[in-house]
């Protein structure tokens, strides 16, 4: 009785794993960057729910700062940092925006905008949160 495998059925084997592994991780791969833009997105949004609602509760000025080099977002009111995430290293985005700073008055309001327009994206897909002048956010994609 013969033990092991012959050179043709490990080639075989190889070729067939090679197959499916082609086709598995670029499609994995993509599926990562959507979770990966998702929860960026998500972030973004939560910060301006953050600001927004600090707005409000600390009848003060609240701010959401956005550096696009650095790919960092930050709340801020009174001098005080209420939330702060670098979206860049923690999930590979980049972020734009249409004004580098969105302001919310004491009564929860946008504060000397009129839209604010923040655009999260991955390679060539994109997430786009807007925020109007009453405060209101909306995401799309």
């Amino acid at each position: 009785m013969r033990r092991g495998l012959t050179l043709v059925e490990l080639i075989l084997t190889c070729t067939f794993v090679g197959l499916v592994m082609g086709i598995a991780v670029p499609r994995a791969g993509a599926a990562l960057d959507a979770l990966r833009l998702e929860q960026a997105a998500h972030e973004v949004a939560g910060a301006l729910t953050i600001a927004r609602a600090s707005a409000i509760r600390r009848a003060a000025f609240t701010q959401l700062i956005i550096d696009e080099g650095a790919g960092r977002i930050r709340v801020e009111s009174a001098g005080d940092t209420l939330f702060e995430r670098d979206l860049r290293s923690l999930h590979r985005v980049s972020v734009r925006a249409s004004r580098d700073t969105v302001t919310y008055a004491a009564s929860g309001l946008g504060y000397g905008v009129a839209n604010s327009t923040i655009i999260v994206s991955i390679n060539a897909r994109a997430e786009t949160v807007t925020v109007s002048r009453l405060g209101r956010m909306r995401r799309s994609w």
